[in-house]
């Protein structure tokens, strides 16, 4: 009897941990992958490794927080709403996430380790991944009943099809370029921004992101992680891009 209470207090409180846990998937894993190969990325096929990681669970509440960010407020992102999220990298139990901070995180592990003759790669792969996750509207709104019974659906929207179609993603690309940090918290938030005002889109309309809208999306984000790749680049083998 004492082990049946205790398996059930067990699960309940299992089930009560993951009833306020948002789905911290953003893309499905070829659509993370496209967006990292697109941009130029030599190590695109570790850009779903971040997703692998987090599936564990000693890793899951200090890496999930870093794929979302719940904008419960709806307030339109900008560069100081990026800013205040950086300290909250890779903290875990928060609930709201702190995708943004999470990206510029990313980047300052990848200079510090570099700058400690470190091996420097991954954090631009955890980098990549988070840059895709960016793009994805819910990911960037209230975790609600709409965000929740859609949010797989909008996560693979593409994903059948992504590797087949990559050029419509390099299609909507622009030159995104980035000096410093400063740039780099406005690039960010301008991605967000689009995905949160799309997010309001199909929630007033009560659908899902058509393809078009999505690889638009996913343009964005390689847009920026293109950026960022040569923002960070200091040996043109560091991240397999060639100098201009």
């Amino acid at each position: 009897m004492r082990f049946r209470m205790f398996r059930f207090a067990s699960v309940a409180a299992a089930m009560a941990f993951q009833s306020f846990q948002p789905d911290a998937l953003a893309w499905h894993d070829k659509t993370h992958l496209s967006v990292a190969e697109t941009a130029g990325f030599d190590l695109w096929y570790n850009a779903a490794a971040p997703d692998v990681a987090k599936s564990k669970s000693a890793f899951s509440a200090r890496e999930s927080p870093n794929h979302y960010f719940n904008n419960n407020d709806n307030r339109k992102v900008d560069a100081a709403a990026v800013w205040a999220q950086v300290a909250r990298y890779d903290t875990p139990g928060d609930a709201q996430g702190h995708l943004y901070g999470a990206i510029i995180g990313a980047v300052k592990d990848y200079h510090t380790m570099k700058a400690e003759g470190k091996y420097a790669r991954y954090p631009l792969v955890f980098c990549a991944h988070y840059v895709g996750d960016l793009s994805m509207p819910l990911h960037n709104t209230v975790y609600d009943d709409f965000n929740k019974n859609r949010h797989s659906a909008n996560d693979g929207v593409v994903e059948g099809s992504v590797r087949d179609n990559m050029e419509r993603i390099k299609a909507n690309m622009t030159d995104v370029v980035i000096k410093n940090d400063t740039d780099l918290a406005r690039e960010i938030a301008v991605v967000a921004e689009s995905a949160r005002i799309l997010g309001l889109k199909i929630r007033k309309e009560n659908r899902d992101m058509t393809a078009d809208e999505a690889y638009l999306q996913l343009g964005r984000s390689a847009s920026l992680f293109r950026g960022i790749l040569v923002y960070t680049q200091r040996d043109p083998s560091e991240n397999g891009l060639r100098p201009e």
